[in-house]
């Protein structure tokens, strides 16, 4: 099952004991059915403890896994009759934002996301995930066009950030940024966004003006990495677990502060683990959220989505 992640090496160990115990059993006389199956109910017992009880760095591991589903992947799985769009009108096209037009449940949607690569030839192709500003005018666009055509708005989050090189401030990356989050706030169609992976700054909060926000159970979101929240407090990236833990950057600790509105169960280890699953547990949240926003009128829609901002933080006089 790939790449293997620190905290599951127990789970592993385990698994490897039950895989050598069921070879020698086929390769012998000997049986240990009996054997194999106290291993077993102790394997299960095992990722029930371990998954049900992750730490926050735990869960940032998970969120940056390699072979995490990714927006295409959940468009492949969640809509039909998907058409993607390309470019800001502007300058060029950005692939590590991707979008378009497409089916939920027969209705009309139009859905975008960060896009980042499985390995390093596609992470160079999509810049890691990290767009640069005609990457969210182009999400600006097709979110206008779905007002136009009253089409609701999915956006799935899965970024580091924004790209911070010398080409992006250039063409206006920071402008971009702001322009999305004003124009966001006032669209008249209701917008879902859901935090499949890690939702980074400005580069994911641009896709998170939303009516609805929900995360996947091991997804993060926050202001900046835990490796660099350690370099600029404590002058030390290696501090990352510690800084992770005081930024409360995880699904839980979200909901807890009333910055999302709900948290999608992940399949035991994570999305990863059955991509498939993932999907149907999205599915049933998409169906509920947007049955909910299709009963307001238009400006009620853009008050709800004021409204649950302002909602957000607390403060003293």
């Amino acid at each position: 099952m790939g790449k293997t992640l620190s905290f599951e090496e127990p789970i592993v160990r385990l698994r490897e004991k039950i895989t050598e115990l069921e070879q020698f059993t086929e390769e012998s006389d000997v049986d240990l059915s009996d054997e194999i199956a106290t291993l077993k109910t102790r394997l299960k017992n095992l990722e029930k403890d371990i998954y049900g009880n992750m730490k926050t760095w735990d869960r940032v591991q998970v969120a940056r896994h390699q072979e995490r589903p990714t927006t295409l992947d959940y468009i492949d799985e969640l809509f039909e009759d998907f058409i993607q769009l390309h470019g800001d009108r502007t300058f060029g096209d950005d692939e590590a934002i991707v979008g378009g037009i497409a089916s939920f449940d027969s209705l009309p949607i139009t859905v975008i996301g960060h896009q980042r690569g499985r390995d390093t030839k596609e992470n160079v192709r999509r810049n890691f995930g990290m767009p640069h500003p005609e990457g969210y005018r182009k999400a600006l666009r097709l979110m206008k066009q779905a007002e136009k055509f009253h089409r609701p708005i999915i956006c799935l989050i899965d970024t580091k950030g924004a790209y911070p090189g010398k080409a992006a401030e250039e063409r206006g990356q920071s402008e971009a940024i702001a322009k999305n989050l004003v124009e966001m706030a006032g669209l008249t169609v209701p917008i879902i966004s859901i935090v499949i992976g890690e939702g980074g700054s400005g580069g994911a909060l641009a896709l998170g003006v939303a009516n609805h926000i929900h995360m996947l159970e091991h997804s993060t979101y926050s202001v900046i990495s835990p490796e660099g929240a350690a370099s600029i407090l404590w002058k030390d990236a290696s501090l990352s677990k510690q800084a992770a833990e005081a930024m409360r950057i995880t699904a839980p600790h979200l909901l807890e502060m009333g910055i999302i509105d709900e948290i999608i169960p992940e399949v035991l280890g994570g999305a990863h683990r059955d991509p498939k699953a993932q999907a149907v547990k999205i599915s049933e949240v998409l169906t509920d959220s947007i049955a909910t926003l299709k009963a307001l009128s238009a400006d009620e829609i853009v008050e709800n989505r004021y409204d649950k901002f302002r909602r957000i933080g607390v403060f003293t006089e």
